[in-house]
């Protein structure tokens, strides 16, 4: 048993797909199963069906995977131990944002910081909470900037700023007339909101009290935050936005822009890593740049804020 051959299991757990499994792994198919049939092999089991399409990976198969994962994860942590003590800044960094987050964040720190750290090779995805998480505790990332206080035992954050949200209105909404955007006033039926499963929207549906929702999305599914705000702005509707979005409209779109009553709902955001995280160096570098990109009353709870 070698690290190659965990590499090439994971792989083929993943892709259900010797063909793209090798090219993943970038070996010849052939290659790649000689070195995944020794494996089994020496463990007298069969770790995948081969006779099913997609290739499907056996019981005693994914007990296998989820332990060479674990073991793979274990060894990546080597290089890092060394980097650590040398306080290098270098090196391949995986760090998932979520889609609420990156469009408007992301602009603000990270030329800078590549400028300033060339040999940090900072990969950036951007997924929703939920398989964020799954990523994290599986090893498949580094680090992430979710919308929530981590929870559990094998999961640390720490908060880096907080971050209103904002009613964006059309001008031919009645709540347009107003200064203040009021829960009460919103009409279900003609508001935008993201799919269930993103944080943004279940903060939202939580704080305006709303269990069920009538939606435009009756009509509409996946939708982003940017098509929705183009849709308001053609006239139709009310969608909720990011502070840090505020920042990137034009003087008209900003008309459309209208603050909660007190108490204003507000987001927290987290860095978040596992538990037995070791690049300390690395996170409280990227830590340091995003606090100094967001605008400093951002840092600290302001007075009528309300986090949800």
């Amino acid at each position: 048993m070698n690290i190659q051959q965990l590499e090439y299991i994971l792989a083929v757990d993943h892709y259900r797909h010797f063909a793209k499994a090798a090219e993943h792994c970038r070996v010849t198919q052939p290659t790649l199963s000689t070195m995944v049939q020794k494996l089994e092999d020496e463990l007298e089991v069969k770790l995948f069906d081969r006779s099913v399409q997609p290739i499907a990976t056996t019981a005693v198969g994914s007990k296998v995977v989820e332990q060479a994962r674990k073991a793979l994860h274990q060894l990546s942590l080597i290089k890092d131990v060394v980097r650590e003590e040398e306080q290098r800044v270098g090196g391949l960094f995986r760090m998932a944002i979520l889609p609420t987050i990156a469009p408007y964040l992301l602009p603000r720190f990270l030329q800078p910081l590549q400028q300033q750290y060339p040999d940090l090779d900072l990969r950036i995805l951007e997924m929703q909470t939920a398989p964020t998480l799954h990523a994290l505790l599986a090893g498949e990332i580094d680090a992430a900037i979710i919308a929530n206080k981590p929870d559990g035992h094998q999961l640390e954050g720490n908060l880096l700023y907080y971050e209103e949200f904002f009613g964006y209105v059309s001008p031919n909404e009645p709540v347009y007339r107003e200064p203040l955007l009021r829960t009460a006033d919103i009409n279900d039926e003609r508001l935008w909101l993201l799919d269930e499963g993103h944080c943004f929207r279940d903060q939202l549906v939580r704080f305006c009290q709303r269990e069920k929702v009538k939606l435009h999305q009756a009509a509409y599914r996946l939708g982003s935050l940017e098509t929705f705000m183009r849709m308001v702005e053609s006239g139709n509707g009310i969608t909720f936005i990011p502070e840090l979005a505020v920042a990137q409209l034009s003087p008209g779109q900003r008309e459309l822009v209208r603050p909660f009553a007190i108490p204003r709902p507000t987001r927290e955001i987290y860095f978040v890593r596992r538990t037995d995280f070791v690049r300390y160096h690395v996170a409280d570098i990227l830590s340091a740049h995003i606090r100094r990109s967001v605008p400093p009353e951002m840092l600290s709870l302001r007075p009528g804020e309300k986090t949800v």
